[in-house]
């Protein structure tokens, strides 16, 4: 489901709706022109049917109308804006939920803390423990295959199943150029850079799609739980608190999309999913129970968050496209978080990327 798609050569009399609605907002580049073979252009794409909460918002407080199909949902004692579909029960979208001091501190958590042993991510079956990758990507480091396979620090951290060795560590680039590898060093910018998921509480097993409970985890972060815990209450069942026990983040490269799909492994779908948008801005689409069913194109801005429960646990969605241009990328406010002089990494990161974390209640 997750990354860069093929090519698609199905004709689209034969595609799904879900799937036209993929292929008309993915992105695309044009072929280069002659005079310049180096560059690309972005190929233009029609956004006006792209429901955009963050301009209903501020319309709505001006005094404004919501659009047809739209309706204000109103919830007891929470004190943000929270909007909804009339055809899809369930879903909840609460623009501009997050500040742009919180934003900053999640991305700060996304990239630093989630990554952390024993949370797993796309990277620990190939290469075990990784430990401090955003750090070694500050500090120019390289991946390389420890020679004494004896690091005592790390020997008995649980990673699955069994107590694995650090088999891998950071290394300065310029300490490796004259010794023999077994396993080719791999910069920590290329390592973050095809960093793809990292999984909190209970371990998500992608290959079974379901939870393995024992897989060694830590608790989900307080801080992120009482974040979960208050968005979540629009959704939530009257007198009742949500408990975040799992959570998995996804990380989105300039061309990454992520596929429709259903988010069906937790045992109670009367509670919600509690989504979190970081970054660059992207394209969220909201199907239905049936990838035949024309799905709803919205913008998801950096601290944007969704709450999909009940029926719209039932409907396809995913991500065809993220906005990396300066023109549409809308991520220029977040910036002023990281205006350090060792920031510069989460600017850079920042500049092309979203993260989008997802909580959930699994039992």
């Amino acid at each position: 489901m997750y990354g860069s798609v093929p090519a698609d050569t199905t004709a689209e009399s034969e595609r799904t709706a879900f799937r036209n609605a993929e292929k008309r907002y993915k992105l695309y580049k044009a072929p280069a022109r002659r005079s310049n073979r180096k560059k690309s252009s972005i190929k233009e794409v029609d956004l006006s049917d792209v429901f955009d909460f963050r301009a209903i918002l501020e319309a709505y407080e001006r005094g404004g109308e919501i659009p047809d199909g739209v309706f204000r949902f109103e919830c007891s004692g929470f004190h943000r804006r929270v909007f909804c579909f009339d055809d899809r029960p369930g879903f909840y979208f609460i623009p501009s939920a997050l500040t742009v001091q919180e934003q900053g501190h999640w991305i700060r958590e996304s990239l630093t803390t989630f990554p952390q042993p024993p949370n797993r991510t796309n990277h620990t079956a190939t290469y075990g423990p990784i430990f401090d990758l955003f750090k070694a990507v500050q500090n120019q480091e390289v991946l390389t295959e420890d020679e004494t396979s004896a690091n005592l620090e790390c020997e008995h951290i649980p990673v699955d199943n069994f107590h694995v060795a650090q088999r891998f560590i950071f290394s300065e680039a310029s300490a490796i150029i004259h010794k023999e590898k077994a396993c080719k060093p791999i910069a920590a910018s290329l390592l973050l850079r095809k960093l793809r998921w990292s999984t909190l509480g209970l371990q998500f097993d992608w290959s079974k799609r379901n939870y393995d409970v024992t897989l060694h985890h830590n608790k989900i972060p307080d801080s992120l739980c009482l974040l979960a815990k208050k968005m979540a209450s629009p959704a939530m069942p009257s007198g009742e608190e949500f408990k975040p026990e799992a959570a998995i983040v996804n990380y989105f490269g300039p061309s990454d999309m992520l596929g429709g799909h259903l988010d069906d492994m937790e045992a109670d779908w009367s509670k919600p999913i509690v989504s979190i948008s970081l970054g660059c801005k992207a394209i969220f689409l909201l199907g239905g129970k049936s990838r035949e069913d024309l799905p709803v194109a919205m913008f998801l801005r950096s601290g944007d968050i969704v709450l999909m429960a009940g029926q719209a646990r039932e409907c396809f969605h995913g991500i065809p496209r993220i906005f990396t241009d300066k023109e549409h990328a809308e991520v220029s406010t977040l910036f002023s978080q990281f205006s350090g002089g060792e920031d510069s990494c989460f600017r850079d990161y920042v500049a092309n990327s979203r993260i989008n974390i997802n909580i959930r209640q699994v039992n």
